[in-house]
């Protein structure tokens, strides 16, 4: 018995040995680079913009180890428009943020920045972990009220641009001047616990964008802001899109595509188990009429509406007052499948597909859709142009739409996605 509990203590003693060696080694592992050793203040008024470009250097140039930039809590920066860059030596380097970031409170402050796309962007980093806790804000109200007609000019507060297997995750964005996170040219994407918030009155204040971007997922995200909370733009394929709450802002879109005539594709998008709050739009399809291109294979599942204006809606003549159109081919929609969709609807139209080019809309499968009026007095219809495809227990019923039974839907399409 006595060499039984010998034998049971020297297990348990190599097992703890070897969880506290991993432990250690894991620790070993990582170098910290505190942004205060580097110079910065931290009280939000003094230019830290130096100090964090060194912490990056030092964290990005760092080999054999993990390299961590550290934005302590407690504190704030004030940043002005910078860039980490890439490639890292490390297969791998940290941003934690666990502190606050700040943009200028002035627009004088931006004088002689000759690019005022870009506040903070990370170019070129392959594993790139940014969290903490903290928050990010572009103090955009300086913007919003006076630059309503160049918008397109104003900076969006985080953008990352050719980054592959970028995490991120449990940080706080408010305010940005235009959008709040950019994805663009980047592959292997992972982003959740998110709260992106701005005053449902700002302007072009969307809360994710992605283009030319492929194998994203975002989920349990929380986005309240004047724009799309997600809008997906030319370029973007494989994208699975779960557990968002929206509210208020212009919903979940794909596009707009193709504007002046651009070729523009979207492909394999899957939007699951989210959530809209008194929205411009719930789930969007947006196209100019000058488009060319295609978008296929779309899923919309599990959708809740809650006083939305337009809960389902699908529009090939998008435009705005600045920019005049030119002829296109048409822009190709093709294998939309909205199913399990309920709510209410804040219009009298509650479905309203207008597939104007001349390719329209084929292979558009509707399957248990329930959507009535927020008012209990009123009831809501749905409208269609060019539209080719079939439903199942669908309320209201959509007229160019064929009526199927649900074995054949659940068999031919949803299951088979």
């Amino acid at each position: 018995m006595q060499g039984l509990i010998i034998i049971i203590f020297m297990l348990s003693f190599a097992s703890f040995y070897s969880c506290n060696a991993r432990l250690l080694n894991a620790v070993s592992n990582t170098t910290i680079f505190n942004v205060m050793q580097y110079g910065a203040v931290g009280d939000g008024l003094t230019d830290d913009s130096q100090a964090f470009l060194k912490a990056w250097n030092a964290a990005c140039g760092i080999s054999g180890n993990i390299g961590t930039l550290e934005v302590p809590n407690g504190k704030t920066f004030l940043l002005n428009p910078l860039s980490f860059n890439g490639p890292c030596k490390s297969s791998e380097v940290n941003f934690k943020l666990e502190g606050n970031i700040v943009a200028p409170s002035s627009t004088e402050a931006w004088t002689g920045n000759v690019d005022k796309t870009k506040w903070i962007e990370v170019k070129n980093v392959t594993g790139l972990v940014m969290n903490g806790g903290g928050q990010i804000d572009g103090r955009g109200s300086i913007w919003w009220n006076i630059c309503k007609s160049i918008i397109y000019l104003i900076f969006q507060a985080l953008s990352f641009n050719g980054c592959n297997n970028l995490k991120l995750s449990k940080i706080n964005h408010i305010n940005s001047p235009k959008g709040h996170i950019s994805i663009n040219n980047c592959k292997q994407i992972r982003i959740r616990d998110l709260t992106i918030t701005a005053p449902g009155d700002s302007p072009n204040t969307d809360g994710i964008d992605i283009g030319e971007s492929n194998d994203i997922v975002i989920q349990n995200c929380t986005i309240a802001t004047g724009d799309d909370c997600i809008a997906m733009i030319k370029g973007t394929s494989n994208i699975n899109i779960n557990g968002i709450t929206c509210g208020p802002g212009h919903g979940i879109s794909v596009g707009s595509l193709g504007k002046n005539g651009d070729y523009a594709t979207v492909e394999n998008v899957y939007v699951n188990n989210c959530s809209f709050y008194g929205t411009t739009n719930g789930v969007r399809i947006k196209t100019w009429p000058e488009a060319n291109g295609y978008i296929r294979n779309v899923t919309f599942n599990q959708i809740r509406f809650y006083n939305s204006k337009n809960p389902i809606i699908i529009t090939q003549n998008y435009k705005d007052l600045q920019t005049e159109a030119v002829q296109g081919t048409g822009l190709e929609i093709n294998g939309v499948t909205y199913t399990d969709m309920s709510g209410t609807s804040a219009n009298s139209v509650a479905i309203n597909l207008g597939c104007n080019s001349s390719k329209g809309c084929n292979n558009i499968i509707m399957d248990t859709v329930n959507i009535t009026s927020t008012s209990p007095n009123n009831k809501v219809t749905a409208a269609c142009t060019n539209v080719e495809g079939q439903e199942t227990n669908v309320s209201p019923k959509v007229p160019c739409l064929r009526e199927k039974s649900p074995t054949t839907l659940i068999g031919s399409h949803i299951l088979g996605h």
